[in-house]
């Protein structure tokens, strides 16, 4: 196949990634481009840093700065220099437009599938165009680790509204296969706009787990949180209670009306009871939601029992948003924000049936969710929170 063929037959895998792009990776985009230089410049030389080779044919000697302009903004890069051969070129900057797309492809598939280092080697290799050894792929993702680290520690400010959640993946820890929580904390900020505050990967959603998570959030200055939102987990409300005592605590209502389903023993009840609840959520104020509610509950206490005890116990607590402002209650009485974001981590998750350890299912989560963060935090205003006065 020629160089053109090859590239042209690039351009079409790399189409989905260029369509939905990689915005607010531009850091780590420079950090793998550094390694592939690197690498370029070890297989010209024919051999590594401080290698000592007969087949060496020149030297290294430092690195010129440079910035690529591309789509993602300016890149800030470092060119590495040759003495005593011809001058290097690298490959990658040579490309000029398809390097960024490359670099791109790369990434996404690192993340995508690249928990197994084979399996990273082999798409850097098709970004570099030659053999890369294992040793090199676990430098490049060393490096990455520290673009992505630096991510998950960076500032946060005030905070007016949080929406938390967990998803498990398989994870082999101490030669045994079990399924680690991975906690992630999205957040309405003082303009508006969302933004992915964290990510965590624990053994369990216990409550310790839950309390540190949220306490490395204030200690990175999250501030002024009013209103949390999440499912009914006792770990993660037991930690609320500790960690945030002053907010306001929503049941998220979808997961309420999935739940009442498990107390309707009659199949041919299930949606007149959902849209009794469903009535319950949507009344205009608390009093009405409170006085429905209660017609429900009578409704149902003699021939569904369990399904009235059920309600009368669990639906006040999916009742927390009416303390909000009306233009505000649609996007806050569920924990439809962190579900979402759970289906994209999915699609990229699900490449990988077993993560080796819980530092790859770290990087790969917390590389998802940087992107999405990177794309809410630039977009438009999702809720007027100057309304908000709990």
């Amino acid at each position: 196949m020629t160089h053109e063929e090859k590239i042209n037959a690039l351009d079409v895998v790399l189409q989905p990634v260029i369509e939905n792009g990689s915005n607010g990776l531009a850091d780590v985009f420079a950090a793998v481009l550094n390694i592939a230089m690197r690498i370029e410049r070890e297989q010209y030389l024919k051999a590594g840093a401080y290698e000592r080779s007969e087949n060496r044919t020149g030297h290294a000697n430092g690195f010129k700065p440079k910035q690529l302009k591309t789509r993602m903004g300016a890149l800030d890069v470092k060119v590495p220099q040759v003495r005593g051969i011809a001058p290097f070129h690298p490959g990658v900057l040579e490309q000029g437009q398809r390097s960024e797309k490359a670099v791109k492809l790369a990434l996404a598939e690192m993340y995508v599938q690249g928990v197994a280092t084979r399996r990273v080697k082999r798409v850097m290799e098709k970004m570099c165009g030659f053999e890369v050894s294992s040793t090199q792929v676990s430098k490049a993702s060393k490096e990455l680790d520290v673009e992505l680290e630096k991510w998950r520690n960076r500032p946060i400010g005030c905070v007016k509204a949080l929406i938390v959640d967990a998803r498990y993946e398989k994870v082999r820890v101490d030669g045994s296969v079990v399924s680690c929580a991975v906690l992630i904390a999205s957040g309405i900020l003082e303009d508006g706009r969302r933004s992915v505050l964290g990510v965590s990967v624990s053994i369990s959603e216990a409550e310790v787990h839950w309390r540190e998570f949220f306490i490395s959030l204030k200690n990175r200055g999250m501030h002024g949180v009013q209103f949390v939102a999440s499912d009914n987990h006792e770990g993660l409300k037991a930690a609320l209670k500790s960690a945030l005592p002053g907010a306001v605590w929503q049941r998220c209502q979808c997961h309420l009306q999935r739940n009442a389903q498990a107390y309707v023993t009659k199949k041919d009840k299930k949606e007149e009871v959902a849209a009794d609840i469903r009535a319950v959520f949507n009344a205009p104020s608390l009093d009405e939601a409170q006085r429905l509610l209660e017609l429900a509950v009578d409704k149902y206490k003699d021939k569904q029992t369990k399904l009235a005890v059920w309600m009368e116990e669990n639906i006040p607590e999916g009742l927390a948003v009416f303390s909000l402002p009306e233009s505000m209650r649609k996007r806050l009485r569920t924990t439809n924000m962190a579900e979402n974001l759970n289906r994209q981590i999915r699609r990229r998750t699900r490449t990988a049936s077993l993560f080796p350890n819980e530092a790859s299912l770290l990087r790969l989560v917390t590389a998802v969710v940087n992107e999405i963060s990177d794309e809410w935090e630039a977009g438009n205003v999702y809720l007027n929170v100057k309304e908000m006065k709990l």
